[in-house]
């Protein structure tokens, strides 16, 4: 081959499962650069006997994607779209082409794939071949299998062919013809009772009465058979105005016992969706997340389409006068249909858990029965589970009779329990005449379970097929044919408890265990995706580098095999673990955009802190991780900051510190402010600002007048204003002063008066990122001393530094999970957009008119942790209302606090800001402003692109009017 091959410990542990619950370890993985290589790696499997699975984006629920050979990616490479024709409404593609790149390319066509699965943004047609994909529009466009017209195969004898229909294309296949004729009863009795029968091979298409489709028959087989090298898809015409129509409904049975009359209006998509996933939704994105919806505990979202939005307005109000329910909402094409859309799409992920927090696991995840059946199918389910004592949140595509759940099956110790629920849950589909996948295939999790829905003759028949494609059991072994038992090769079972110890995070929860929250990881793989155009960050890395081990899901692997201790040994110190997290920027993106609610930032520095706790730490640890005390010294005595800013200007001695504190010598260094900001509210700035000393939990001294306030008011009544308590981190202290005083000024404009604390309030976010928790938690501990009266007493603190905010709304609760303190900081802790957008008596209110920035024109980067701990919409519609005129961008700067200065992570880090950063620098016009909160983002814009950014706190001051000197 001349692709990459890799047999080391931490790629192998990447690849050793997908998104199911089955851990299989390959012996090595392979990145072919081409079909020459694919047929290479497979002559290998052949010489030497070794299985091979043939793998996309690794999205696989049902364990389809794992082997103990040689595991093929072919998503890194073989990855190209060779062409569409428009006027023939085809494509031909290789298996590593992502479905949404097939989608964009198409699209200037106006043209698309039918079948749109919810991992489209990371799913390979390859994959979706392999394991006949369907989605929410497979109910118009049909399955996968619907919209392939040829394949390129190799199969486990080496034999290269084209599967397509028709007259003779079965003779590709010596023996498969006579197989096929003599088994016309079985395969006319037993196979495509029903549009989502996926389970088993779908050898109906092989029928005369079918148009005799090798290409279709072998869609769905899994990569048991043959190895995809190329593939001629049908595209169809985009729906010019789709409109969504949500319907309520008292529960998910009665919804499913609606869609049969709404199938005769021939819709799109029919979705059904619990209120309880919404109520998930509600409780992790915040209540914006979810639009407003028609009363009901389950709702069915029905996408109709038309000519034009006139005519899909006229078919959706035709379509809700059947559908049995007055509660009816109606979507056009906007962003509350988006926002729709993005709970279906990441059910996946946050079906991952129950109501309750509990884990959910696939495996009984893609049932599907007849869409008439589906309402009794239901209710027996339920039954069902509540027998079972296991709980999940059902969805899925209603107007197939396919429903997707994961249940809290206690999978900790053995797979006995899931045993026990997937046969009698086998027993009930096949009762209702289903089928026990309805799009994802059987894989590991199922293929046993295959003689409940099948005859001996058809499980025989099954068997037979495969041989005369692999008569040696070559290709992804242990699937459809002689299948592994469905409750071996188990994840979690083999996972041992890495429990809390005191010192770091609580991982409250996750029941106080790393192990439980690294599986959160399910593999669904969003990490993967370029969500940037929806807004999202996750995961820069990934995007820079298309490596699995670069991506969220790639560091949890591992992370799982250290909690398994097998083929990651060495502990916390493992340099599989240290090579993972190398590259991971801590940027807290995978806590807000993972649907499964991966924080790897988090499970990063508790590795840190446990690999180096009482030993010798790398120097960018002490050179970056106690940044605080560095700039406190240099800029605590006065004439040194200038001194210091001098020497380090002078670049052959840059380089030799930056050299030393093990920073990448291409940085420039930092410069330190010649007046701090604390410095100045003692000196020049006494009138703008009140000085307090916390004392106890209740009082607080306030200088230098000398009069006490009292802080369960929250008003001074002398003064009559609001108070409102500027904390000003380190960075917004020492190095960029220039942001507190514009807050000051935005905030006495606002009507507060303004608090400042007179002891210094670290937030350790340094030592943090780091690894250093017992310095990071010294530093808290003095934190909640200096705020903790404040925020108990209900004071609004305003946070300038997004990183330091976000420490104080997450990272606080989690270090001192059992501080009621802690909890009132982290409730009372704002950024200054959410403290100006908030109702009265917290916000301004109508005491205050936002300053005019019409004439603004800004590209603005959202700081990471600003966009997953609190989330930018404050910011956005404050500038909104002001009039500004800008763009946001998604994604990481790159430079994320001590990454992009650390040794080794230069080029990363440049690649990162080439994502969106410095193209929309270069394209921005003369004059347009740099909107950035984020000290790391101003100083990545600084020094990649000359461009020098200000604070939200320092455009608004800028624009604010001119007033009359008070009395």
């Amino acid at each position: 081959m001349r692709g990459s091959v890799d047999d080391s410990s931490r790629r192998r542990a990447e690849y050793s499962t997908d998104a199911s619950n089955y851990r299989v370890v390959p012996q090595v993985v392979a990145f072919p650069q081409d079909t020459d290589d694919v047929e290479a790696a497979l002559e290998v499997s052949r010489d030497l006997g070794v299985p091979l699975t043939a793998r996309g984006g690794g999205t696989s629920v049902a364990g389809n994607a794992v082997g103990t050979g040689i595991v093929l990616d072919f998503s890194r490479h073989v990855n190209r779209i060779l062409s569409i024709d428009p006027s023939e409404q085809t494509a031909r593609v290789e298996p590593g082409v992502v479905m949404a790149a097939l989608q964009k390319a198409a699209a200037p066509h106006g043209l698309r794939f039918g079948p749109d699965p919810s991992t489209q943004a990371r799913a390979t047609l390859g994959g979706m071949i392999g394991n006949n994909a369907c989605g929410p529009r497979a109910v118009a466009y049909g399955r996968t299998a619907d919209n392939v017209l040829a394949l390129d195969m190799v199969d486990g004898t080496g034999r290269r062919f084209t599967a397509s229909s028709g007259a003779g294309a079965l003779d590709v296949v010596p023996g498969l013809d006579g197989l096929v004729r003599a088994h016309l009863d079985v395969i006319r009795t037993e196979l495509g009772r029903f549009g989502r029968q996926v389970s088993g091979y779908s050898l109906e298409h092989l029928l005369p009465e079918r148009g005799t489709d090798l290409a279709k028959a072998l869609v769905g087989t899994e990569g048991t058979v043959g190895t995809l090298l190329g593939a001629t898809v049908r595209l169809v015409p985009i729906a010019a105005a789709p409109v969504l129509v949500v319907l309520g409904y008292p529960d998910m049975p009665a919804a499913a016992d609606a869609v049969p009359a709404l199938l005769a209006h021939a819709p799109l998509a029919i979705e059904g969706m619990d209120s309880r996933l919404v109520d998930v939704v509600r409780r992790v994105r915040g209540a914006a997340a979810v639009p407003t919806l028609p009363p009901g505990g389950g709702w069915l979202m029905v996408e109709v389409g038309g000519a034009d939005l006139d005519e899909a307005l006229s078919r959706a109000n035709a379509l809700a006068a059947d559908a049995g329910t007055t509660a009816v909402g109606l979507f056009p094409p906007g962003p509350d249909a988006a926002r729709m859309w993005r709970i279906r799409e990441d059910g996946a992920g946050l079906g991952g858990r129950t109501p309750s927090g509990e884990q959910a696991w696939p495996g009984f995840e893609d049932s599907a029965v007849p869409p008439e059946r589906l309402g009794a199918y239901l209710r027996e389910l339920e039954a069902l589970m509540a027998a079972h004592r296991v709980d999940g949140l059902a969805y899925g595509h209603f107007g197939d009779g396919c429903v997707h759940l994961r249940l809290d099956i206690p999978l900790g110790r053995s797979g006995n329990p899931l045993r026990a629920f997937m046969e009698d849950a086998a027993a009930l589909v096949a009762s209702h005449g289903g089928s026990l996948s309805g799009e994802h295939g059987d894989g590991r999790a199922r293929s046993e379970l295959l003689s409940v829905m099948y005859t001996p003759k058809a499980i025989g028949l099954f068997g037979a097929f495969k041989d005369l494609f692999d008569p040696r059991d070559l290709l992804n072994p242990g699937v459809l044919v002689r299948p592994r038992p469905l409750d071996a090769d188990l994840r979690r079972p083999w996972a041992r408890p890495l429990l809390a110890d005191g010192h770091g995070f609580s991982f409250a929860h996750d029941a106080g265990d790393l192990t439980t929250a690294v599986h959160r990881c399910v593999g669904v793989g969003k990490c993967r995706a370029d969500n940037t155009a929806a807004g999202g960050f996750m995961c820069p890395s990934y995007l820079a580098t298309k490596d699995e081990k670069d991506s969220t899901r790639g560091r949890a692997r591992v992370l799982q095999e250290l909690a398994n201790g097998t083929l990651v040994s060495g502990g916390w110190s493992s340099p599989e673990v240290h090579e993972s997290l190398d590259l991971c920027l801590s940027c807290k993106a995978c806590s807000s955009d993972c649907p499964a609610g991966v924080d790897m930032a988090q499970y990063k520095s508790e590795i840190l802190h446990r690999t180096y706790r009482g030993k010798v730490r790398p120097m960018s640890h002490y050179a970056l991780g106690w940044l605080p005390r560095w700039a406190r010294l240099v800029t605590g005595v006065p004439g040194l900051a200038a001194l210091t800013n001098a020497v380090l200007g002078i670049r052959p001695v840059a380089k030799a510190v930056l050299a030393g504190g093990g920073m990448d010598t291409r940085r420039q260094m930092i410069t330190f402010a010649r007046t701090p900001f604390r410095a100045w509210t003692r000196g020049e700035g006494r009138d703008d600002v009140t000085l307090v000393t916390a004392r106890d939990n209740n009082t607080a001294d306030v200088r230098p007048e000398g009069r006490a306030s009292d802080l369960s008011l929250g008003r001074d009544e002398g003064v009559g204003r609001p108070k409102v308590l500027l904390w000003t981190d380190t960075f917004s202290d020492t190095l960029s002063p220039t942001v507190a005083h514009a807050a000051v000024a935005v905030l006495r404009d606002a009507g507060y008066e303004v608090l400042v604390p007179e002891q210094k309030a670290c937030c350790g976010l340094t030592w943090i990122s780091t690894g250093q928790l017992d310095g990071a938690r010294r530093q808290l501990s003095q934190l909640l001393e200096v705020l903790g009266p404040f925020a108990v007493n209900g004071i609004p603190i305003v946070g300038l530094e997004p990183s330091c905010t976000a420490v104080l709304r997450s990272d606080l609760r989690d270090l001192f999970p059992d501080d009621p303190r802690a909890v009132a900081v982290a409730r009372e802790t704002r950024t200054l957009a959410e403290l100006l957008t908030a109702p009265a008596p917290i916000g301004p209110g109508d005491r205050w008119q936002v300053p005019d920035l019409s004439d603004v024109t800004a590209v603005v980067q959202p700081h990471c942790h600003h966009h997953s701990v609190m989330t930018w919409n404050p910011d956005r519609a404050l500038l909104t209302e002001a009039g500004a005129q800008f763009s946001a961008l998604a994604g990481c700067c790159g430079l994320a606090g001590n990454f992009g200065m650390e040794k080794g992570h230069y080029d990363v880090s440049v690649a990162v800001a080439e994502n969106s950063l410095l193209p929309a620098l270069r394209d921005a016009a003369p004059g347009d402003v740099y909107l950035a909160d984020g000290f790391s983002c101003r100083t990545q814009a600084e020094q990649l692109a000359g461009v020098e950014g200000i604070h939200l706190a320092e455009l608004l001051a800028a624009h604010l009017p001119a007033r009359e000197p008070t009395a």
